[in-house]
């Protein structure tokens, strides 16, 4: 099923969408697929980790709303829900900075996700999808994983996570909130963070730009399923329109395994920099040796994901190139405690 394809059935669907994290990497690909089709959305963003610049391009819309707010503020949050009837919840604490400042990464996780919960409840919200990820099953105990696979998070961020799929199973019980999970794995595409905090792809392609060898933590031969973001984004449209999606949870993955040393081996010939060689350091806390992710669930609703991994690499280097120079060139966040809210 075509992006567009899914997009008629949507607008049928809805009028307003709310996007959390909305100047985040993903939440801006979210609000750009919507606004630039004509559909009315509100960016939430407290702006720590997510970026002005990604939303530059759609200020001209006058379908789009772009505001400040953290999550975490249940009163200035909900005069933002006038209109709106689906929500796409990507605003989160991210991992590395769980390690930082681990009560915040519950407060934003867990009670940010209440907080919005409540609110969509009490606007009676049609459609609530929450953005969660794969590290709330913590090391395989099989695979591929599957849907059913047992919790067993071992970083703060995979337990704040776990802990807001339990809050967006609660409402759904309770309170009748038509809710859907999707659990990410390993996305990258264009507008992805670049710093310490950010996806792996991204930081390989700035070490380069700043002609500085790829660091790998461990031995590199760990494997990830690393999923497009434009893959990411339909997966939402899809779910907000498929009525069998309803209290459902779905792994959103490409299914492609790849290894952090392939991984290194493709940017830097993408770059013509094979003369550097990859730094190895420690493992980092938490980091999860292994993902073979099963994503059967959600390919039966219709769902289709780009395999050509290779080139969509070398896509996501082009544009990554000239977006993280853009992004050197804009105004740092002010805010001290990196999240992306």
């Amino acid at each position: 099923m075509t992006i567009d394809q899914i997009f008629k059935k949507f607008k049928k669907s809805y009028k307003k969408a709310l996007v959390t994290g909305g100047a985040g990497f993903i939440g801006s690909h979210i609000c750009e697929e919507l606004v630039t089709r004509g559909f009315p959305v509100v960016s939430i963003d407290d702006y720590s980790a997510g970026k002005k610049i990604n939303l530059k391009h759609l200020r001209k819309y006058k379908n789009f709303t772009e505001a400040k707010c953290d999550i975490t503020d249940s009163k200035k949050l909900k005069r933002y829900f006038k209109g709106v009837d689906i929500v796409f919840h990507n605003a989160a604490s991210k991992k590395n900075v769980c390690l930082i400042n681990p009560v915040r990464d519950l407060e934003v996780n867990g009670a940010g996700t209440f907080n919005l919960l409540e609110l969509s409840s009490k606007n009676k919200i049609k459609k609530f999808i929450h953005a969660s990820t794969g590290s709330v099953y913590g090391e395989a105990q099989y695979t591929p994983q599957n849907e059913k696979h047992p919790f067993g998070p071992v970083s703060y961020y995979g337990v704040s996570k776990l802990a807001g799929e339990k809050y967006v199973n609660v409402f759904a019980h309770l309170y009748k909130l038509d809710t859907t999970i999707l659990r990410y794995f390993h996305v990258y595409g264009s507008r992805q963070e670049f710093n310490e905090f950010g996806g792996v792809v991204a930081i390989f392609i700035r070490n380069l730009l700043e002609n500085k060898p790829p660091v790998i933590f461990g031995t590199g031969k760990q494997e990830r399923s690393f999923t497009y973001v434009k893959d990411v984004v339909k997966a939402n449209l899809l779910i907000a329109t498929s009525k069998t999606a309803r209290g459902e949870v779905y792994n959103c993955a490409s299914g492609i395994k790849v290894t952090i040393n392939d991984l290194c081996k493709l940017i830097l010939r993408a770059f013509n920099r094979e003369d550097l060689k990859p730094i190895y350091k420690d493992w980092t806390i938490g980091d999860i040796k292994k993902f073979d992710i099963d994503n059967s669930k959600i390919a039966k609703l219709g769902m289709t994901f780009q395999k050509d991994f290779n080139l969509q690499v070398e896509k996501t280097f082009e544009e990554m190139v000239n977006y993280i120079k853009d992004a050197k060139k804009s105004p740092p966040n002010k805010q001290k405690n990196l999240r992306r809210i």
